[in-house]
């Protein structure tokens, strides 16, 4: 067969969704988050807050993960065509949320040892300067929450970006800690509490620990290419199948292959089988399904059939 007719049976595998909002917001906020990072960390040092350091450095590492969320938009549109990519780069952003799910552990981590070893080791703390720099990281993360609280893909495609996910739960985290560190700070001032500095920043990481555990396994499931739970794909394409009346499923495998598309292999069995065309239309409705291999077998009238569950 000649490359110009095969071409015409070939089809895209740029499952890659358009990112220019998602890439710009990001960028701003890393910007934003930079600035704060340094001022915060220089006043926890200065004013001897242990909430507030702690909310800087939580803010550096988020930069970090601002940065892998960057590099996973650019790197999935870069190589959106690329052919050694055998179902498209669309899981880029995946990978990329599944790194900075890591990254938020090591800070729920962090976060706690540090604060733990405040309870015990307490320092005194200039309150007044410190309240004045949370209040304002406070109004920073506000202002990033509201730059990536929308999920530019979802409305259209069925489905969350988990990159985008993962860079707006690590703002909330940043906006957690500052509540954090400004009610332990409130409480240290007026009621002579200095402990419960280190305990707000303990209590802080607990809810970051579980916010990265719901990345992590979010992502990690799509990584190995679990059926994301959320997805009906499954039994619709059973029902499909079924309502042909002469043919069953021996087989099925969906996956994802970027955010809300998906994959899928059809292996069925039938006594008088179609062109793999036609089964291929039952499936048409499926925007979201965007790569579907069919297997058809004949089988003899009286064998019985060990239909998939």
């Amino acid at each position: 067969m000649h490359s110009t007719e095969s071409a015409r049976w070939r089809h895209s595998h740029n499952y890659v969704l358009d990112t220019s909002v998602a890439e710009s917001r990001t960028r701003m906020v890393i910007g934003i988050t930079a600035t704060m990072m340094a001022v915060e960390i220089a006043a926890g040092i200065a004013f001897n807050s242990m909430a507030l350091l702690a909310d800087g450095w939580h803010m550096s590492t988020h930069v970090a993960a601002f940065l892998i969320t960057a590099l996973a938009y650019y790197f999935s549109r870069r190589h959106s065509t690329d052919p050694r990519y055998s179902f498209g780069t669309g899981k880029m952003g995946v990978l990329g949320s599944f790194a900075s799910a890591v990254i938020l552990a090591m800070i729920a981590l962090f976060m706690a040892g540090e604060s733990v070893h405040r309870v015990f080791a307490p320092v005194p703390i200039h309150f007044n300067d410190a309240i004045c720099v949370a209040v304002i990281g406070l109004g920073v993360n506000l202002v990033c929450a509201l730059l990536l609280k929308d999920d530019p893909h979802r409305q259209h495609h069925h489905g969350h970006d988990l990159n985008w996910r993962a860079a707006y739960v690590h703002v909330l985290a940043d906006a957690l800690t500052s509540v954090t560190a400004i009610v332990a700070l409130l409480a240290g001032k007026f009621f002579g509490w200095s402990w419960l500095d280190p305990v707000m920043g303990v209590v802080g990481s607990a809810v970051v620990a579980v916010w990265a555990y719901g990345l992590v396994r979010d992502s990690s499931g799509i990584l190995l290419d679990r059926t994301p739970e959320s997805s009906d794909l499954p039994d619709e394409i059973r029902r499909a199948v079924g309502r042909t009346g002469d043919s069953a499923i021996t087989d099925l495998h969906v996956w994802q292959v970027g955010a809300g598309k998906f994959a899928a292999i059809v292996s069925l069995v039938a006594s008088a089988p179609g062109p793999s065309d036609a089964y291929r239309e039952l499936f048409r409705e499926h925007e979201e399904l965007v790569h579907v291999t069919v297997e058809v077998h004949h089988r003899d009238a009286h064998e019985p059939v060990h239909a998939d569950a």
